[in-house]
């Protein structure tokens, strides 16, 4: 670790000078810090974590795991992959944390890593052309390059409860689960919520608490994970065949960075028994086939949507005993919560299978909403009180730009980036944003991010950064920043491709619309990987056309 910034006999800091400052210790940064440092560029990464893993070191509630399946959830990185095995299909959390060991001993990346630190500011100065970046410790560092890696869930929300602060048991949101755990067996726990993080939890702990309220807002339309246990030596033997070399290659080319991508022909070139034999295929698949692999007009074609709809329905419902209960979770066609696809269906174990136990309930908050937070619990609209020993807060992230504008940035102008953002988000290729010069992010506002596997995305836009970096350091520029034209065409590309889809009709985090008082607006870009990929290179090989750079050194 560099040596923290000196201190004069003012007090005053003296900045410690690099190359590049990336911010994150996921997935994105260290995958910048290990290829940039290898082009002998001096970089460090700062994190608020104690150790490496990004979301998987603050992902360690019960039944935390990812839901992408093996070997897309990893580097593909052949020094990386071919001396390391998983142990199932879709990874939980602790065995993310020991790949993130074995990925820091291979690669030596924690001599490199600040942990424990966050950025407290970051502003830029148009004499220096370079940025100066404050962090929590008071340290102070100057930097040419500035690249955030914050990810798309930064920054957990928390919606405004009436009387939260009275109540006096456990109570933490999953982003801020312990990381000692907390002791469930024989207790009274209410869950909030069912999203991913929810389904997760709720499925874990419903068979040891002694009783579980499952408090929900909208039905998850959750789809089977199909998890299974993988063999060491099938691995092998698919490694050594050029199996991981291939996905790996062939990920480029799928809609959402997968091994597997839509169909080529719409819903209606299918009779409904030639859908029912797809739907099922997909189905018995597990993951994110019955969302991703299936007629390419899905979630284009509301009526197509339809079918699939009726399907996870029919599927699901079969698995809830209690009528009532099933009407909850699982409603059919003419209460459909919402457009299947268009909220993040979770992958789920025996999720549906939990409410059956009779020590499992579950309230409906449309119908009956929070009243308040009690001392004990939760008081309902409809006059009933409900006393718990632990609350579980699942209620989501201020996600995509939450975690970028909660820095306080300030770029050329003087003007923060939460300032600039504060009434619609505007980047450049989903990777830069005008006046914030030599400042590049990735896995955040439009660009594929709600839409692909996250590793895909954050080695192909971090190669395209690295490449950035590179050519300005090859040419002598100064800086490079988006124009504002660039960024306006950008953002009203990325506006239209979600438009022509069935995502606007639902309102959900990937339109910005779970938190109050955020922008409606589609924060991902809705055009598929390749055609992502296509555009973004094409920039970079007419010279990183739509850029201004700031003359020679």
């Amino acid at each position: 670790m560099t040596p923290a910034a000196e201190v004069q006999s003012n007090g005053i800091a003296v900045s410690t000078s690099l190359d590049v400052l990336i911010v994150g210790a996921g997935f994105g940064g260290l995958y910048q810090l290990h290829y940039l440092r290898k082009m002998g560029y001096k970089c460090k990464v700062v994190d608020n974590a104690s150790e490496l893993g990004g979301i998987w070191y603050w992902n360690c509630y019960p039944g935390a795991r990812v839901d992408s399946d093996i070997p897309l959830y990893e580097y593909s990185i052949e020094d990386l992959y071919k001396d390391w095995t998983w142990s199932e299909r879709f990874p939980a959390w602790p065995e993310l944390r020991r790949y993130f060991q074995y990925v820091d001993k291979k690669l030596d990346l924690s001599k490199d890593c600040i942990m424990s630190t966050g950025v407290k500011s970051a502003d830029f100065d148009t004499k220096s052309c370079r940025w100066n970046v404050n962090l929590t410790t008071g340290d102070v560092y100057d930097c040419k390059y500035f690249v955030l890696c914050t990810g798309f869930a930064a920054k957990h929300y928390v919606p405004d409860f009436k009387g939260l602060a009275k109540y006096k048991g456990i109570m933490h949101h999953t982003a801020k689960y312990p990381q000692e755990g907390i002791e469930l067996e024989g207790k009274k726990v209410a869950v909030i919520g069912t999203g991913a993080s929810g389904v997760q939890t709720i499925q874990e702990i419903g068979p040891q608490v002694g009783h579980l309220t499952v408090l929900q807002r909208t039905p998850n339309l959750c789809l089977p994970m199909n998890q299974h246990k993988l063999d060491p030596l099938i691995e092998a033997r698919v490694k050594k065949e050029g199996g991981y070399e291939k996905v790996f290659k062939d990920r480029q080319t799928t809609f959402g960075g997968f091994h597997f991508d839509f169909l080529e022909k719409n819903g209606d070139d299918d009779t409904d028994e030639q859908k029912r034999q797809l739907y099922e295929e997909l189905w018995s698949g597990g993951g994110f086939r019955f969302w991703l692999a299936t007629y390419k007009d899905l979630l284009f074609d509301k009526k197509v949507n339809d079918t699939a709809y009726n399907f996870w329905a029919e599927k699901t419902r079969a698995r809830i005993n209690d009528p009532k209960t099933r009407d909850i979770l699982a409603p059919l066609l003419d209460k459909q919560p919402h457009t299947f696809g268009t909220k993040r269906p979770s992958l789920e174990q025996r999720y549906y299978e939990v409410y059956n136990q009779d020590n499992v309930d579950v309230i409906a908050l449309k119908e009956n909403p929070i009243e308040t937070f009690t001392e004990k619990g939760i008081k309902m609209k409809n006059g009933e009180e409900h006393e718990f020993d632990v609350i579980l807060l699942a209620t989501g992230f201020d996600s995509v730009t939450g975690g970028l504008v909660q820095i306080d940035i300030k770029g050329i102008d003087g003007v923060s980036l939460a300032v600039k953002w504060s009434k619609g988000t505007w980047t450049y290729l989903g990777m830069t944003t005008a006046n914030f010069p030599n400042m590049y992010f990735l896995y955040g506002p439009q660009g594929p991010t709600a839409f692909a596997n996250g590793p895909t995305i954050v080695e192909l836009q971090g190669d395209w950064i690295i490449d950035a970096i590179d050519y300005c350091e090859k040419n002598k520029k100064k800086t490079m920043d988006a124009s504002a034209q660039s960024e306006a065409g950008w953002t009203k590309h990325v506006a239209e491709l979600c438009d022509i889809t069935l995502f606007p009709g639902t309102d959900s985090w990937y339109m910005g619309a779970n938190v109050p008082g955020k922008p409606r607006e589609s924060l991902s870009y809705a055009g598929g990987v390749p055609r992502y990929v296509r555009e973004t290179k094409e920039v970079a090989e007419k010279g990183y056309a739509g850029f201004n750079f700031d003359g020679s050194l």
